[in-house]
Order: C-alpha cells, then sequence, then structure tokens
C-alpha cells in the first residue's frame, strides 16, 4: 500500500474512532469503557484530524487572565474539566500556567494526563453529567472544558458545574461542537444560567476552527459575584 493510501486508511479509522464515541449518548459506563480501549491512539487520531481546540481554548484562557486576573499566571488556579489526555493542560503549561487540576470520566486517559506532569493533581471517574461533588464551591480562579460539550457526550448544563466550582469574577471558558451546539441549543442553557444570575456571557468566538471536517464556538463567560434573589 502507497504512503497515501496508508495515510488516507489512518485518517478514515480516526474520523471512524470519533464518530463512534458521538453515538455514546453521555451514558457514563459505555464512555468509560470505549475511550479505555482509544486512550493509546486518542492523540494521534486528533492530531490527524486537524484538532485545534485544545490551542484555542488555552490561549482565550490566556487572554482573559491577562486582561482581568489580579494575579500571576503560575499561581492562578485552573480546573481542566475533562482533560482526556491533558491536550489543554500542556499548552496552558506552554502559557506559564503552573497550578492547573484535571479531571476525566476516564481512568485510561487519566493515567496519560498524569504522564505529561502539568497537572498539580487530576482525578479519574469524575462525571460532569453529574454533581462534581469532589471540587468544592468556588474552588478556581478560572475553568477551561475542550472536547466535552460534543455530541454523545455532556448536557448542557454541566455548565453549571463548571459555574459552581470557579469563584466568583472567575471565568469559565468552554468549546462546543457546532453540530453539539445547535442540537442541544446550548446558547438557551447559557441564556439561563445569565438569567439566574449565575454567568455573565463575555464573548462568543463563533463558527472557529476545531476539527477539520467541523467548527465550533469558542465560550467565554464571567462567574456572577452573587446570583440574583429570585423573585415570587
Amino acid at each position: 500500500m502507497k504512503s497515501s493510501a496508508k495515510q488516507i486508511a489512518f485518517e478514515e479509522a480516526a474520523q471512524k474512532r470519533i464518530k463512534e464515541s458521538h453515538a455514546l449518548n453521555g451514558d457514563a459506563n459505555r464512555l468509560a469503557k470505549y475511550y479505555r480501549g482509544w486512550a493509546d491512539s486518542y492523540e494521534l487520531d486528533v492530531e490527524r484530524e486537524q484538532y485545534c481546540g485544545p490551542i484555542i481554548v488555552a490561549e482565550l484562557t490566556g487572554a482573559l487572565q491577562t486582561a482581568y486576573v489580579d494575579r500571576e499566571r503560575a499561581v492562578t488556579t485552573i480546573l481542566d474539566a475533562g482533560c482526556g489526555t491533558g491536550l489543554v493542560g500542556m499548552e496552558l503549561e506552554r502559557l506559564g500556567f503552573r497550578s492547573i487540576d484535571g479531571f476525566d470520566l476516564s481512568e485510561s486517559m487519566v493515567e496519560k494526563a498524569r504522564e505529561t506532569g502539568v497537572y498539580r493533581d487530576v482525578r479519574d471517574y469524575v462525571d460532569l453529567n453529574s454533581s462534581l461533588t469532589v471540587y468544592p464551591d468556588a474552588s478556581y480562579d478560572m475553568t477551561v472544558c475542550c472536547g466535552v460539550f460534543t455530541v454523545g457526550h455532556v448536557r448542557p448544563d454541566g455548565l453549571r458545574e463548571l459555574a459552581r466550582v470557579t469563584r466568583p469574577q472567575g471565568f469559565v471558558v468552554v468549546s462546543t461542537r457546532k453540530s453539539y451546539a445547535e442540537a442541544t441549543s446550548f446558547e438557551d442553557e447559557v441564556l439561563r444560567l445569565q438569567e439566574a444570575g449565575v454567568v455573565e456571557p463575555l464573548h462568543c468566538l463563533s463558527d472557529g476552527r476545531y476539527l477539520e471536517e467541523e467548527d465550533a464556538h469558542y465560550w467565554a463567560l464571567r462567574v456572577v459575584e452573587k446570583p440574583k434573589e429570585r423573585r415570587l
């Protein structure tokens, strides 16, 4: 098989694995099992698909930190939600962040993330579709989440938990694959949280680069100091 034909075969296999992960309907057991088998080839697969989400999320986080956070990057605390093999964490570390924690549902993916050496603490078997009880309120200056709000993975209401673990006036930065955002009406969840006085949307980078086959939206949200009192 010629090298070009091999390359096409590898790319098709990578696309197949990515699409299969979208058919798991957010089921924690199925997701954990699937990523257990995918962990070893995950980074190579997404590299073949020109996955640039982690770079964009990290650089957007860096811009927000420079503009709004009154402390050095090395001591700005960040939670990498659904950290996978650590792609976002490595980009954050490259930008000077040093106080990074992470979690993922998959033990195998977390093992890869630990091997990067960029995390202070990284936990497995943590499901964003459930309450993040392992993390107290207002634990982090910033929370990031890339590649998780996508088809077959996490519901939009997981955004509320990310806001909860972020300190008041801190920031949440997330990516949403375009097809996922449209299918789940993710923007409606953002508006609900805004109306409830949980977050303040600062910016959305619409239709930004993500994977070769599809773009994504990148959201920058500020956690509100105090939730609004509900009117009876």
